[in-house]
């Protein structure tokens, strides 16, 4: 730096400050998300993420990582919508131009065919959500600091305070 611009000094902090608390180790996003929409656990991959159909198990039975700290909410529903309509509307006008069938055959097979797609991808992704929110530590999966942030949408959305 120059003489008009002098560097402000830097100074250590006083010995009785607090520490800051020590960062916690990354999680693997990327296999975190896989392992969840394979339906396992994303800590461990090993147990099962559900306990039925789209129920997430509150613990992991083989690692006992604690899943009840998730909320999937209506994400899944949304994401599966909007890829199924992305896959089946293209579809259904492909089809259309090329054979030009009877449009109650095509109303019931497409429907079909979106159905049968959404229940097979809203597990996929639901648990690919879940996988999500425990690599980045959403909700409280894994903060072992208790001052740290929860994420909780509920507390972006809180009405502020009355000031005096």
């Amino acid at each position: 730096m120059d003489a008009t611009h002098p560097q402000p000094a830097v100074t250590a902090p006083p010995p009785d400050a607090p520490h800051a608390p020590a960062a916690l180790p990354g999680r693997d996003l990327r296999q975190g998300m896989i392992r969840g929409a394979r339906g396992r656990c994303p800590a461990c991959g090993d147990g099962a993420m559900f306990g039925s159909y789209l129920k997430v198990s509150p613990a992991c039975p083989s690692c006992g990582e604690d899943l009840s700290a998730q909320r999937a909410d209506d994400g899944p529903a949304y994401l599966t919508i909007l890829i199924v309509s992305h896959l089946v509307g293209p579809l259904l006008l492909a089809v259309y131009m090329a054979w030009q069938p009877d449009p109650l055959v095509m109303v019931a097979g497409f429907c079909v065919a979106a159905t049968v797609l959404s229940l097979l991808m809203l597990p996929r992704i639901k648990g690919g959500l879940v996988g999500f929110q425990w690599a980045k530590r959403m909700h409280g999966f894994g903060n072992t600091d208790p001052a740290a942030p929860d994420f909780d949408s509920r507390a972006f959305n809180a009405p502020e305070p009355q000031r005096p």
